[in-house]
């Protein structure tokens, strides 16, 4: 079912500590920075030699970030794997028992169709899977 790993989402309070650290501490470059409303959330895209960060800046106390925060603190929120048909992903996850957090593909960052698995599906951990762009 699930293809590469996109990028790990992490979720992060302090945004320019988190850039600070991810960018002239461990090397990796900004390759994009944007804001998705639909979620409440800044999404800055970072880039190393084989894998990408996605840092996740919650724009209030009350987005799906910023209650994360609140609940966890910072740190690893998602990892997104890419699927060739996220619809066909979706199903069969759905068939063999997975909770999914979207059952219709939403519009993410950068454009990418994308939907979640609930983590009470996959022992804690928020899967994201993600068409990738042609």
């Amino acid at each position: 079912m699930l293809g590469e790993l996109d990028h790990v989402g992490v979720a992060v309070a302090d945004v320019e500590a988190a850039l600070y650290v991810w960018t002239h501490i461990l090397g990796l470059r900004v390759v994009h920075d944007e804001h998705v409303a639909e979620q409440g959330t800044r999404v800055i895209f970072l880039e190393g030699a084989n894998m990408d960060i996605e840092l996740l800046v919650p724009l209030g106390p009350e987005t799906p970030v910023g209650k994360f925060l609140t609940k966890r603190g910072p740190g690893i929120h998602h990892l997104c794997f890419v699927v060739d048909d996220l619809e066909a992903a979706l199903a069969e996850a759905k068939a063999k028992g997975l909770e999914l957090v979207d059952e219709v593909p939403r519009i993410g960052a950068k454009g990418k169709r994308l939907a979640f698995i609930h983590p009470k599906s996959v022992h804690g951990v928020l899967i994201e899977l993600c068409e990738r762009h042609s």
